[in-house]
């Protein structure tokens, strides 16, 4: 059943991503174009999934179990390091470079664009090239 409910959920990502345009790069690389033809349209996006967020979050911190009877595994980090900003910095210069986040990646894969393919490609790559650098550094593994 869990699996049935989060395919579902990723449908109505992608269905989201696909209506918004979010997962058009040209649309995304609009809005990282401050000094050009800006489009705003992105923020609009991103302030109805923070508004949709704030509340789902809200109702969900005061559960310990989820409608199917799974733990709610709630982040509780909230220190901010060195591996976070980092991370943030190539993850924002990946974006604004391809114009391209993970899940619009995929939406890009389900429709056959070759964009999307390499997006994931290089995607999958770097997360590899993390995991080969976090095993030559003992004892920075992170909590998983």
């Amino acid at each position: 059943m869990n699996a049935l409910f989060s395919f579902f959920a990723g449908v109505v990502f992608g269905v989201g991503l696909i209506v918004s345009g979010m997962s058009d790069p040209s649309k995304v690389l609009g809005f990282l174009d401050l000094a050009g033809k800006w489009d705003p349209s992105l923020a609009l996006v991103m302030a109805g999934a923070i508004a949709v967020g704030v509340g789902a979050y809200a109702l969900v911190k005061r559960r310990t179990t989820s409608w199917l009877g799974l733990p709610m595994l709630i982040p509780t980090a909230t220190h901010i390091d060195r591996r976070l900003v980092v991370g943030s910095v190539l993850f924002g210069v990946g974006w604004g470079l391809a114009g391209i986040c993970p899940g619009p990646a995929l939406v890009l894969v389900g429709a056959g664009f070759a964009k999307g393919w390499i997006f994931v490609a290089a995607m999958l790559a770097g997360m590899a090239l993390f995991e080969v650098l976090e095993r030559l550094v003992p004892g920075k593994r992170a909590a998983r």
